[in-house]
This record gives C-alpha cells, sequence and structure tokens, in this order.
C-alpha cells in the first residue's frame, strides 16, 4: 500500500480525464487511469513518468461492459487496500438531433456510458472509497442538466440522470468519511465540445487543463464540500 493518495480517473485518456489525471499526478497522488485506449493510456504514462518519475496503474476497460466494471475492486483492494479519490469524467455526447431521428443503440450507449456506468462505478469502488481517512468522488455533469434544450434528449437525459443519482449517493455518505459532489465544466476546449457546437470559436474556451486545475482540489484530502454543484464558471 502506497502513502500516496489513490486516484482512480475514468475517461483518463484524453480532454478533461487526461488533463486532471497529470495535475493529480504533479500533486503527487497515484494515478489509476481508466479509458478504452490502450495506446492513450500508454501515452499518458510515459508523460506522467517523464514528469514526476512514477508510473500510473493503466486499466482498458469500455464502460459499456457492466460486468467488467464490476470487476475491477477485487485487484485494486488487492493492491492498495483502497481508493482515497474518483474523478467520474468519462461520457459521451450521443446523438444530437431530433428525437425521433436517434438510434436505440445510440440512445442506449448514452444513458449506459453516462449514467448507468456510474452507477456500476459507485457499486464496485464504494468499499474501498470508505476504506480511505478521506475519500473523495466527484462527477462530471453539464449545464443542459439543469437547462435542457431542444435536440440535446439523450445526453442531457443522462446527465439529468446522472445528478439524482449522485445527490443520492451523497445523501446516503453524509454520515461517512466520504465527501461526494457534481462539477460542471462548462464549454472547454475538447473534441466533445467540437463536436457539438462545431462553428464555436474554441479560441475563446477554457483548456481542459484550465478546468483540471481546479477540478483536481475536490478529490484533495484539504475538500471538506459534500453533496455540492460547483461550476466551473463560478470558481
Amino acid at each position: 500500500m502506497t502513502d500516496k493518495r489513490i486516484i482512480l480517473v475514468t475517461g483518463a485518456s484524453k480532454g478533461i480525464g487526461r488533463a486532471t489525471a497529470k495535475v493529480l499526478a504533479a500533486e503527487g497522488a497515484h494515478i489509476i487511469a481508466l479509458a478504452r485506449s490502450t495506446e492513450a493510456l500508454e501515452k499518458l504514462d510515459d508523460e506522467v513518468r517523464a514528469e514526476t518519475g512514477e508510473n500510473a496503474t493503466l486499466i482498458t476497460l469500455d464502460l459499456k461492459d457492466g460486468s467488467s466494471i464490476d470487476r475491477i475492486a477485487a485487484p485494486l483492494m488487492e493492491r492498495f487496500g483502497r481508493i482515497d479519490g474518483l474523478v467520474a469524467n468519462a461520457g459521451i455526447l450521443g446523438t444530437l438531433g431530433p428525437l425521433e431521428t436517434v438510434s436505440p443503440r445510440s440512445f442506449e450507449d448514452t444513458i449506459n456510458i453516462n449514467l448507468t456506468a456510474n452507477w456500476r462505478l459507485i457499486r464496485a469502488l464504494d468499499p474501498l472509497l470508505r476504506k480511505s481517512d478521506a475519500g473523495r468522488a466527484v462527477f462530471l455533469t453539464s449545464g443542459v442538466a439543469e437547462n435542457p434544450r431542444a435536440f440535446w434528449g439523450p445526453y442531457q437525459a443522462s446527465k439529468a440522470g446522472l445528478e439524482a443519482l449522485i445527490k443520492a449517493w451523497a445523501f446516503e455518505t453524509e454520515q461517512s468519511s466520504l465527501n461526494v459532489n457534481l462539477f460542471n465544466p462548462g464549454a472547454t476546449k475538447t473534441d466533445m465540445r467540437f463536436s457539438a457546437v462545431p462553428g464555436e470559436d474554441q479560441s475563446l474556451l477554457p483548456t481542459p487543463e484550465d478546468v483540471a486545475s481546479k477540478l483536481a482540489y475536490y478529490v484533495s484530502k484539504e475538500c471538506d464540500l459534500h453533496n455540492q454543484r460547483i461550476s466551473y464558471r463560478d470558481l
């Protein structure tokens, strides 16, 4: 078991997840980086090792594969004995457009990755987070969960569901040392944002590194917030 804080980051191969993993590693945490692409994870590991002298733990996993999520807890418990933080960043945009044009597969994938996978992560990792003396979990949400709009149906439904789910877990953990929060990064210079709003001037948007510099605090031992919805634009 390491004395470093052990932080699991989903969607760690690119965008906000990748930037957050690097910030946390630079701050001295041991990173468990989870994503679908082994190649991208290995590149992240190379960069973390070059900058910190330490390796990350890499998990190649598709969050649509629920049974694989269920199996991650046992080896992590055996190796580390706990998890100190979870940055639940992974998500997909899905299909934007009229609801009647969305295919069943696209709808189901959006719900599975953005909502159901996070429930499975809670189910798997709750016991490990409770082993920490300062367990922290932060889940990335979106402004459309609070302010829904046309053509974003599956994505905003998944994020609204996620917010309700995380609020429930936060109420359930009130008497523990585990703090659970939501974080809305807002429009950020990422591939997902470009897919959603291709005509936008991305030079005006904060970068993933800008967002990560704030997001990392919410899995730190110093963070005492619980059951909050934090917006990057308000920080």
